[in-house]
């Protein structure tokens, strides 16, 4: 039975055995590989680059993934997640960037990675304010129209064989590239299930080989160390034409689901490296997000493709059992190595079409369902299920020219000709739209000390009266309150200069509050989870209001944000002690 986060050999903040880490970074490094490296070959090739950007593509796509995988797990200032998150090279950007590269080359896509990035940094600085902007209803379904925008670069991998090639070489590599996949994933469990993509890519290229499309000379002529032809440098283009401007919400938007992505997989291995579970610490989540910049912003200066974190790196911390940090250093250090290795990533890149496009399937399918996933997760209703549905038509049919073609040209055509960038607009105004049009939360902002208790008193009294909240919602929404102002101050009661901001919505019967104030060290969600356990060693005294809190709210969520705190607090009729 796979490890879960009880029974973690080694943590997050533990030192494994040298050999055992560098075993294990070399695993995390092979997984990887093929997904680095196969993302800028087919995304150069269906563009028709030259070969020496493709070196230099492929070069700096490695080096890049090494840099961002390091800082994510060293953590340095405000810069990295602190855990094992693999960075590597992402498809989600491919039908953009081919694009880009067809309509002004190289330089072009790489002006444009370099504007998308600042935006992860904005959003890891400023995630607490625009949460309610960028929501999993707008990342999840990007994420569906992934690989409807891909599907036809998908296609024409698959037949693409040299010329002369057996008129079966396309459809049976093909076919044995995704059977072994798709088989091994369906019916092998633990270790199996993680290689299953290095397995199909195996039998792929044997299957190409037998059939003489697999590039052989391009294996013998890779030298085995040796440094990229830096005329493939691309540079910049800094002239920011009508193409530029046209292809750049797209890529803003597709890097904003980027990091969407990070943010699961980032809460992800929090809960794979602890033997404990803690509350999820999004102090963490906004490092990982600003390292995920990092790389974006390096592979756009880099001249290579964007990159993201990886999933897989968690299946495997939850495989093994091994969550330290030194790991994920070690698989920074092996990606920048293998970029001087070109015989090892020729034998990657010599993978015929078919096998590249059959690999590139399962991993945009995997993306659909985790578009998906998010989109349940965050429970879908009435009018959301209205907006995702019909944003993701709109976008399908943009994508194929389904919706007057004659009237989408020039720059328009050009904004809207991408499904990701129609549907992501659509979803993006209609949540916007909705947002807008209900009910307003009542507010106020008041300082964080006892002084103000009375008037946040006042405050819900009045909101209760306003929303018909019965007696019981009533006292409980003001018990909580004043116990959730003595939880944040801290023991003693000192007077702060932090400022308090409290929303109250009305949901029904039931209500929520969120109590928005400056950044602490410590969390209700853990405090409260040792005081269930019995474990917590707070003196009895400030035990009070934690216990007072969790017998009178429904449910408290905490976040912890660099500078801010929101703690989400649902009270409902039935108490805790009356269900």
């Amino acid at each position: 039975m796979p490890p879960t986060s009880h029974d973690i050999r080694y943590q997050a903040d533990e030192r494994p055995p040298v050999p055992l880490t560098i075993g294990l970074g070399l695993q995390y490094a092979v997984l990887a590989l093929a997904t680095v490296v196969l993302t800028p070959a087919i995304l150069i090739s269906i563009a028709g680059e030259s070969e020496a950007y493709l070196n230099w593509a492929v070069f700096g796509a490695l080096a890049v993934s090494g840099i961002a995988t390091t800082v994510q797990a060293v953590r340095i200032g405000r810069l990295g997640a602190g855990y094992i998150l693999v960075m590597g090279s992402t498809a989600a950007f491919l039908p953009m960037s081919v694009t880009a590269l067809v309509q002004g080359g190289p330089a072009l896509l790489a002006t444009l990675i370099v504007m998308s990035s600042l935006v992860q940094f904005i959003l890891g600085a400023k995630m607490a304010v625009l949460r309610r902007v960028f929501t999993p209803t707008v990342a999840g379904t990007v994420l569906m129209l992934i690989p409807v925008s891909i599907a036809p670069i998908i296609f024409s991998k698959t037949t693409d064989v040299p010329a002369g090639a057996p008129e079966a070489a396309a459809p049976v590599t093909a076919i044995v590239t995704l059977g072994a996949i798709v088989l091994v994933a369906l019916r092998l469990s633990g270790a199996w299930r993680v290689w299953a993509p290095a397995i199909g890519l195996a039998a792929g290229g044997l299957t190409g080989l037998a059939f003489g499309i697999y590039d052989l000379e391009r294996v013998a002529s890779a030298p085995w160390i040796g440094l990229p032809d830096f005329s493939g440098y691309p540079g910049l283009d800094l002239s920011f034409g009508t193409t530029f401007w046209a292809l750049l919400p797209g890529f803003l938007i597709v890097t904003l689901v980027g990091a969407m992505d990070t943010l699961g997989d980032a809460i992800a291995i929090q809960r794979a490296s602890w033997r404990t579970p803690r509350a999820i610490d999004f102090r963490s989540i906004q490092g990982a997000i600003n390292a995920d910049g990092l790389g974006n912003l390096l592979s756009g200066l880099g001249g290579t493709v964007p990159n993201t974190t990886y999933g897989a790196s968690i299946a495997v911390a939850e495989l093994t059992g091994v969550a330290a940090r030194s790991v994920g250093i070690c698989v920074g250090i092996l990606f920048v190595a293998m970029a001087f290795l070109p015989k090892l990533v020729a034998v990657v890149v010599a993978m015929p079409g078919p096998v590249a496009g059959a690999y590139l399937a399962v991993i945009v399918a995997l993306l659909f369902v985790f578009g998906v996933k998010i989109l349940t997760n965050d429970g879908l209703d009435y009018r959301k299920s209205l907006i995702v549905g019909f944003a993701f038509w709109v976008g399908l049919a943009f994508q194929f020219d389904m919706v007057y073609p004659e009237l989408l040209t020039g720059p328009w055509g050009e904004l809207l000709g991408q499904g990701m960038t129609a549907g992501g607009i659509t979803v993006i105004a209609l949540s916007g739209f909705l947002d807008l049009t209900a009910t307003r939360p009542r507010r106020l902002r008041t300082a964080l000390s006892t002084d103000a208790l009375s008037e946040i008193d006042a405050f819900l009294r009045d909101f209760s009266e306003r929303v018909h909240c019965d007696e019981r919602v009533t006292a409980r929404l003001r018990a909580v309150a004043e116990e959730t102002v003595h939880t944040l101050l801290g023991e003693g009661l000192q007077p702060v200069t932090r400022e308090l901001l409290l929303v109250a919505r009305a949901d029904g019967p039931s209500a929520d509050l969120e109590f928005i104030a400056g950044g602490s060290d410590m969390n209700l969600e853990d405090q409260l989870a040792m005081l269930s356990e019995g474990a917590t060693e707070i003196p009895n005294e400030a035990e009070v209001p934690l216990r007072l809190l969790r017998h009178y709210a429904t449910s408290v969520r905490h976040q912890q944000y660099h500078d801010t705190e929101i703690v989400t607090i649902r009270v409902e009729p039935q108490g805790r002690d009356e269900h």
